[in-house]
C-alpha cells in the first residue's frame, strides 16, 4: 500500500512538473469582423519560434507558462497574449484581431503670400512625384509628345534595349532602398548572433532577403516584429545554401 501511495505522488509530480516546465500546443483561430483571418503570424517571443495562420485562420503553437505569443499581420493592430491562468490553453482559442487604421499625420495650415506652381494650376495639385529612376523610365516609355501628337522616341528606345536597362536601373533602386531600411531596422549584430549568418555572408543574405518579394511586402509595412519572424526563416533557407555550396 505505501509503495502504491508513492507510486501515485510521484506520478502526480511528473505531471505538474510537465505542465509546468514543458512546452504544450495551443490550438485557434484568428478572426477579423467574425471572419477567419489567413496569414497572420502567430509568435512565441519567449521562444522566437512562429507559424503563420492557414486559410481558415487557423493556427497551432508551442508554449509553456509565463510565454508571450504575439498576433501580427498587414491589416491589423497587433495584439499580445500572455500564457498564464486566465488562458484556458485546453480549448480551442478565437483571436478576434481589430482592424489597422491609418492614422493622418497632423494637418497645420500656415498662411503663406507668396504662391507657387500648383496654387496657380500650372502643375495639378495630384501629381506623382517620381524618383529619378522612375522619372527616367516614364519619359523613355510615353508615347504621347509635348505636343500632343505621338513621340517616337519610346519606340526606339524598346527596339534598342533602352527600356530594359532602364527598368532593370529601377528594379535596383528599390531594392536598395529596401536593403536601407533592412540596415535601419537590425543591425549587423542580430545578422551573425542571432541569426547565425556568417559574417561575410551577412551582406549576400541581404541581398537574398530583398530579392523575395513578399518579405519586402512585410518589410515595406514597418512591422518590425512580423519581418523579425520573416527574416529568421529565411536566413534558414539561406545557410542551407551556404551549406551546399560550401560542400
Amino acid at each position: 500500500m505505501r509503495h502504491f501511495i508513492l507510486f501515485v505522488v510521484l506520478a502526480f509530480s511528473q505531471e505538474f512538473f510537465a505542465q509546468e516546465h514543458f512546452p504544450t500546443q495551443i490550438t485557434g483561430i484568428t478572426t477579423l469582423y467574425n471572419n477567419p483571418l489567413e496569414g497572420v503570424f502567430v509568435i512565441n517571443k519567449t521562444s522566437e519560434k512562429g507559424v503563420q495562420t492557414d486559410k481558415e485562420g487557423r493556427f497551432s503553437i508551442a508554449v509553456k507558462k509565463g510565454d508571450i505569443v504575439v498576433f501580427s499581420s498587414l491589416m491589423t493592430k497587433e495584439m499580445q497574449v500572455q500564457v498564464d491562468e486566465k488562458l484556458n490553453i485546453t480549448n480551442f482559442l478565437v483571436i478576434e484581431l481589430s482592424a489597422q487604421s491609418n492614422q493622418l499625420r497632423e494637418v497645420v495650415v500656415r498662411s503663406y503670400n507668396g504662391t507657387n506652381a500648383r496654387a496657380l494650376g500650372i502643375i495639378p495639385q495630384d501629381t506623382k512625384s517620381y524618383t529619378a529612376a522612375e522619372r527616367k523610365l516614364k519619359t523613355a516609355t510615353d508615347l504621347k509628345g509635348a505636343g500632343g501628337g505621338i513621340c517616337l522616341d519610346p519606340v526606339l528606345n524598346l527596339i534598342s534595349g533602352r527600356t530594359a536597362m532602364l527598368k532593370k536601373e529601377l528594379a535596383v533602386e528599390k531594392k536598395e532602398d529596401f536593403m536601407e531600411m533592412l540596415e535601419k531596422l537590425f543591425d549587423r549584430n542580430h545578422f551573425v548572433n542571432k541569426l547565425s549568418i556568417p559574417e561575410d555572408y551577412v551582406k549576400g543574405f541581404e541581398y537574398y532577403a530583398v530579392e523575395n518579394p513578399y518579405f519586402t511586402k512585410i518589410l515595406n509595412s514597418k512591422n518590425k516584429v512580423a519581418t523579425e519572424f520573416l527574416l529568421g526563416e529565411l536566413a534558414l533557407k539561406y545557410k542551407d545554401i551556404i551549406a551546399c555550396e560550401n560542400e
